[in-house]
């Protein structure tokens, strides 16, 4: 792996601004390159060696937060509700699965997204696409949808602002396994499907209780490790954020533990798959139905070429009526070739579709479906599913229908808040995880 970070830069660059100041972005970027790492590079080696674990069928991920995170949202309240929701589902995953769950947040970096087209046409005026609140504003105004440099140093700053936060959650009692467990039991208590899952959480309580009759009381139940991730969408922001470790000599973009490529990127012959090569961080690499087994593998050589286990994730995003008929011929010739990667699935990208009303959505069910094809898949391979890869929030809103609580598509407008795609809201976030550990469980 070589140190030349600039490798990237004369190559196709996708899903880029068109900053309007390149003066200004070198000074930004300058500032940046003098700040303080957001995570360290041993850090981003522990989460190597889980994902590890996840390749060998020893573990599972859940990765998952916002689509695009907002700088408004940097708050404690925000960040702590999706804390408390993805720490909810974890325990329900780890007893299920019988294996850790290595617990991923898109969160505390996730402020670009990419655009299927460049600008956006509202009654005639035609104004720059909404690319996250790193590039431009949410506002369809030529001042707030001009492409400012100033924001990505906002970025980093509230980056830092929701890692402390994390920092300090995970570490000071809040994700005490007693009380996340107390959460569910209320979800469970008060959810109109909570009937369903009353079985699963009656067992997790007896062995806690179990437990705690035996005096064990580890560390492990107090804390918990939790790792950042984002699309390195922006290169001009990851690099400016990549290090060269002292200890190895390695370079780690340590705006975040985990970076991934996006189905718009992953081009072979793209700026994205070069930086991607040159740092040491683990790296994923999200596939959509096109992909072929042969892009596969040579992501793989390209980005793995030493086929170290943890070091690439395969997340997929096929699509409910898609996956069993795409996914397995990736599956069984990246296995066949000995490729050591973790497979992920994503339910959400290749279920969206537009409502009535005009608002983007997802079926909770279309999600479901996802994940129970993703598992047959596998099962019926004989390799591991290794995770699922999820935009949620931890707030009360209504973007994707279906759930316990049964939201219905005339429901869209009461709490549609999302900056970009439809997310999941705390209740069908604990319903999928109870969903996917009956998978786990009928195995």
């Amino acid at each position: 792996m070589s140190n030349n970070l600039d490798s990237w830069r004369g190559l196709p660059a996708a899903q880029q601004p068109e900053w309007p100041d390149r003066d200004e972005l070198d000074k930004v970027v300058t500032e940046i390159a003098g700040l303080p790492p957001l995570v360290f590079a041993g850090e981003c080696d522990n989460l190597k060696t889980e994902l590890a674990a996840v390749t060998r069928g020893e573990a599972f991920v859940l990765q998952g937060g916002d689509c695009a995170e907002t700088f408004a949202g940097a708050t404690a309240d925000c960040v702590r509700n999706k804390l408390k929701t993805l720490l909810q589902m974890a325990i329900v995953l780890t007893y299920a699965a019988k294996v850790p769950v290595v617990k991923i947040g898109r969160i505390a970096g996730q402020f670009a997204k990419p655009r299927s087209k460049g600008t956006e046409v509202r009654d005639g005026v035609e104004l720059p696409a909404y690319r996250g609140d790193m590039v431009n504003g949410f506002d369809f105004t030529p001042a707030s949808r001009a492409p400012d440099p100033g924001r990505l140093l906002r970025a980093y700053h509230s980056s830092a602002v929701t890692l402390n936060l994390i920092r300090a959650f995970t570490k000071g009692g809040y994700a005490d396994l007693r009380q996340v467990h107390a959460w569910n039991q209320d979800f469970v208590s008060e959810s109109p499907a909570g009937k369903r899952y009353e079985r699963l959480a009656r067992e997790i309580d007896q062995a806690l209780a179990f437990m705690r009759a035996c005096g064990a009381d580890p560390e492990e139940f107090h804390s918990v490790e939790f790792y950042s991730s984002h699309e390195a969408l922006i290169l001009d922001y990851d690099q400016a954020l990549t290090r060269v470790d002292s200890r190895t000599g390695r370079p780690y973009d340590v705006s975040a533990h985990m970076v991934w490529i996006g189905e718009r990127t992953r081009q072979l012959d793209g700026a994205h798959v070069e930086f991607f090569s040159r740092i040491s961080n683990p790296v994923g690499v999200k596939l959509g139905p096109t992909t072929t087994a042969e892009e596969a593998l040579a992501l793989v050589e390209k980005l793995n070429p030493g086929n170290e286990p943890g070091r690439l994730t395969f997340v997929t995003r096929m699509g409910a009526s898609k996956i069993r008929d795409y996914l397995p011929a990736l599956v069984e010739k990246v296995t066949a070739d000995g490729a050591q990667v973790a497979w992920v699935c994503d339910p959400m990208h290749g279920n969206t579709f537009e409502a009535p009303s005009g608002h983007k959505t997802r079926r909770l069910d279309d999600v479901l479906n996802e994940v129970a094809g993703f598992f047959e898949v596998h099962r019926a391979l004989g390799t591991h599913p290794g995770g699922v890869h999820i935009e949620f929030t931890g707030d009360d809103v209504t973007e994707c229908v279906g759930g316990g609580n049964e939201i219905v598509e005339d429901d869209l407008a009461l709490r549609y808040e999302t900056a970009c795609d439809p997310r999941l809201n705390r209740s069908q976030s604990l319903d999928l995880a109870f969903r996917v550990a009956e998978l786990y469980r009928s195995a």
